[in-house]
């Protein structure tokens, strides 16, 4: 467990990333300029559709103002900064990487949220906070590098209160595919060595086990691939992830559009209740 760890540490190490990101962002101006979650959309949403599908998300969770938020894997914390902004909820994120972490902190100053918005470093496997802390938790493409399903689910019920909502966004496995159908170097995973991919019903099924009911549960694998498609013919904006992922980011994007648009993989979006085991 430690070793996958490790690995999938080393791929987001992302070191000097918040030097980079300060002088990516120049472009908006000068330092002590305050930036919107907009402006900071192409660099710190990590996942299929970008903003979108975090607002997506957050109104099929239900998120309101009020409630107090966690963060599963919130990488650089844009849809942290996002959820607040539009949603008025408190949030914390909580990432594997220390400069992750460090560079998220950066750019909530950067955006004067930093009185509502907080992260810190851990692993989605030992969440460093109490039970029942939380109103609603999110994850978004963050699972499938997690070979322990059970405990991930069971830690973000650990420290959700009786009845909050957990709203997964992630990527899984294709109908019928398999781990060997995947192309690989992927954003996620460089190598299948940290890929641990479930097909939707699976990874349901996993949830439920952890003490969740369904609320909700959608296939978005035609929005992704409408997206995809598109973003083969657009414009790279600058900046861009390759800030955040490195040199080698165009390639890790180009496998996902591959693996999106030839139903290697599919993408989940689905919101559940906690509820108590014995229920």
């Amino acid at each position: 467990m430690t070793d996958v760890l490790d690995e999938v540490r080393d791929h987001y190490r992302a070191t000097g990333l918040t030097e980079r990101l300060r002088a990516a962002l120049a472009v908006f101006g000068p330092e002590a300029q305050r930036l919107t979650t907009q402006q900071l959309a192409a660099v710190d949403q990590f996942h299929t559709r970008g903003l979108m599908a975090t607002a997506e998300l957050a109104k099929l969770a239900g998120i309101t103002s009020g409630m107090a938020v966690l963060d599963v894997g919130s990488g650089v914390g844009g849809p942290a900064r996002f959820l607040a902004a539009t949603c008025g909820c408190r949030v914390t994120g909580v990432d594997l990487s220390a400069p992750f972490v460090d560079a998220a902190r950066y750019l909530t100053e950067r955006t004067g949220q930093a009185a509502q918005v907080s992260f810190q470093t851990g692993s989605a496997l030992e969440l460093p906070f109490d039970g029942g802390r939380f109103d609603a938790a999110l994850l978004q493409h963050v699972a499938m590098n997690i070979s322990d399903r059970p405990l991930l689910y069971r830690e973000i019920r650990r420290v959700l209160k009786q009845g909050g909502r957990f709203a997964t966004y992630d990527v899984v496995l294709g109908d019928g595919k398999s781990h060997d159908d995947v192309h690989y170097p992927a954003p996620w995973a460089r190598t299948p060595a940290t890929s641990f991919l479930l097909p939707a019903e699976a990874t349901r099924e996993a949830i439920e086990a952890a003490g969740f009911r369904v609320v909700t549960s959608q296939d978005d694998s035609a929005a992704a691939k409408a997206w995809a498609a598109q973003v083969r013919t657009s414009p790279v904006p600058s900046p861009n992830l390759g800030v955040v992922m490195g040199s080698d980011f165009a390639q890790l994007a180009a496998n996902l559009g591959r693996n999106i648009l030839e139903d290697r993989v599919g993408i989940l979006s689905a919101v559940f209740e906690a509820v108590s085991m014995n229920a």
